[in-house]
């Protein structure tokens, strides 16, 4: 008799649990390092916010900058002209954010809202989809989407005097969480041994 050969959705939920218990150390030393740089955000969230601000205006600066390049170099590329617009776009976002960096801060807390809102609803289907599957601790994965939803909440309902100091707390908070479901999750992991 021969024994039934796995699926593939089986075999994925398999390799993703053997992975996790022997990587655990790893997920949780990024757990650690989350929830550092979360009490950090939590303590100064101005400050948090505005490094925000300012390291994405960096990366798209620097994005743009190096699609101008490549768009010039290929320029009998098909779709030079989307290239073009693309950098240009990209160099144009990070010269604003760089700028004004407290009008971009405005502007990136409504875009945390909105991504708060997408990766909480998000995160909360993942935890229900591996509410059996991995390692047992599915519920710190709900609560984190939770909060994520949660946090969007708190800073619509504050808006406009949420601006100062919502970006900085809300990715503090949402650190905080998400490395401390990291963590909850290692150390099942590791619980549960080979």
């Amino acid at each position: 008799m021969s024994m039934p050969r796995p699926t593939p959705s089986s075999q994925m939920i398999e390799t993703l649990t053997r992975s996790m218990r022997d990587h655990w150390g790893l997920f949780l030393a990024e757990g650690l390092i989350l929830c550092i740089l979360g009490l950090g955000a939590i303590v100064v969230p101005p400050l948090a916010g505005l490094a925000t601000t300012l390291l994405l205006g960096w990366l798209f600066l620097v994005a743009g900058l190096v699609g101008l390049y490549f768009t010039f170099r290929a320029k009998s590329a098909p779709g030079f002209g989307w290239a073009l617009l693309s950098a240009i776009a990209a160099l144009c976002a990070g010269a604003l954010l760089l700028w004004n960096p407290f009008q971009g801060l405005a502007t990136l807390t409504y875009v945390l809202v909105a991504y708060f809102i997408v990766d909480g609803t998000a995160i909360i289907f993942l935890a229900i989809a591996h509410r059996s599957e991995l390692s047992g601790k599915w519920e710190w994965l709900l609560l984190n989407g939770v909060m994520d939803l949660i946090l969007a909440g708190i800073i619509l309902s504050g808006l406009p005097g949420t601006l100062v100091w919502a970006l900085g707390l809300l990715v503090g908070i949402d650190l905080l969480f998400g490395g401390a479901s990291l963590i909850a999750m290692a150390l099942a992991a590791r619980k549960a041994g080979p």
